[in-house]
């Protein structure tokens, strides 16, 4: 029997809720945290290190899976679980921000994005309906709409336009997506930061039956206060049996805000790049491993971790491997970045499911604040 895709909440504490989310390859426990695999990888991660960490779903790039090594070609090498071997679920998103940031020479009409590869230059077309077809040859299991993302602040009238355009993408894309069971569809809540649009864009979306609602064009570089008032601003006009996606979100201290305000899903490059960087999220914050002053340090990141790269090593190794630029110190930071993110959404929800989850947020704070009176960096 064919799973279809469903989501089912659980318990609540206040407006953060648990759920689950099911569908042919497995079940995504919710809140959840989505490593972001780009290219078809979690950067300096195997796959079977990503799914013991907890995590039950990937996030892959249309914009850069298109370029790079192509749809079609992953499509006839069996498709993107095949192709990554990874076998549970993918989300993709839907290329329209990548265009946005990283494309050349780029012109945007009602039909959709004309733009030039950052890779070779090369002219590229993509419409609703090709995004579509790409997520579709991809074979992810969670698909976005194509959408215009605004960078922020921007005047009212560059919001508006662009949250029209992106509503009449979204029908275009549901009637490309067709009908799909055992796959979902999510639309994209945009507005800027004005209230009135947003609420416009979800009520608009919602009317339209898709199986999830995201939250974009925020964590674009606006204050926290802005982004937690638009997504209170969103979140009366969502349904409550439909996922609740913010988009490229964030720090530990967005993730749990956001969780309290009652979104269901998240990604972020946040964990795998600052791993390549240098920096390592604990319990403690964030502690730059280029600092010398853990140059002579025997201490592990975190002896009371389940992960080994956050168990065992020494600082003094880690900052040994940062400067010396060797690959291993950006392997094992990122292992531990990914491990903190996973377990502070199993916090979460444990906390969600106990009725506890202030006094998890104020104990996770205190922990953040001890490392923070230790010379390290708060997790903001």
């Amino acid at each position: 029997m064919t799973v279809s895709f469903t989501f089912t909440p659980g318990k609540t504490c206040g407006a953060a809720r648990t759920g689950e989310i099911r569908m042919p390859r497995g079940v995504i426990r919710t809140p959840a945290f989505m490593p972001v695999g780009t290219a078809a990888t979690v950067k300096a991660m195997y796959p079977d290190q990503v799914k013991a960490l907890g995590a039950d779903v990937v996030l892959g790039n249309t914009y850069h899976l298109m370029l790079r090594p192509g749809a079609e070609r992953v499509a006839a090498l069996g498709g993107l679980h095949k192709f990554m071997n990874w076998p549970y679920p993918i989300l993709t998103d839907s290329g329209g921000f990548q265009v946005m940031s990283l494309a050349q020479l780029r012109k945007i009409d009602e039909n959709g994005v004309t733009f030039q590869s950052h890779l070779d230059g090369s002219t590229h077309v993509l419409t609703p309906e090709r995004s579509i077809e790409i997520q579709g040859l991809l074979g992810s299991d969670i698909q976005m709409q194509l959408d215009e993302c605004v960078r922020l602040p921007c005047p009212e009238a560059v919001a508006e336009k662009a949250m029209r355009l992106s509503l009449r993408w979204a029908e275009r894309c549901k009637i490309a997506f067709g009908t799909q069971p055992e796959r979902a569809l999510f639309g994209i809540v945009q507005g800027g930061e004005v209230p009135r649009l947003r609420i416009e864009s979800a009520r608009e979306l919602v009317n339209m039956g898709l199986d999830g609602y995201a939250i974009g064009g925020l964590a674009v570089g606006e204050p926290q206060h802005v982004m937690l008032a638009m997504i209170e601003t969103v979140m009366p006009y969502l349904p409550e049996g439909k996922p609740r996606y913010l988009m490229g979100v964030g720090t530990p201290d967005d993730i749990v805000e956001a969780v309290r305000r009652g979104i269901d899903m998240f990604d972020c490059v946040m964990p795998t790049r600052a791993g390549r960087h240098g920096l390592a999220y604990t319990r403690f914050g964030r502690i730059n491993l280029r600092n010398a002053r853990h140059a002579d340090d025997p201490r592990p990141l975190d002896p009371e971790s389940k992960c080994p790269a956050s168990n065992t090593y020494s600082r003094a190794y880690l900052h040994h491997l940062v400067k010396a630029g060797e690959i291993l110190g950006m392997m094992l930071l990122t292992w531990n970045n990914l491990a903190y993110y996973q377990d502070l959404m199993a916090g979460l929800r444990r906390a969600i499911a106990e009725d506890r989850l202030d006094d998890f947020i104020a104990e996770t704070r205190a922990g953040w604040a001890r490392g923070e009176s230790d010379g390290e960096v708060a997790t903001s």
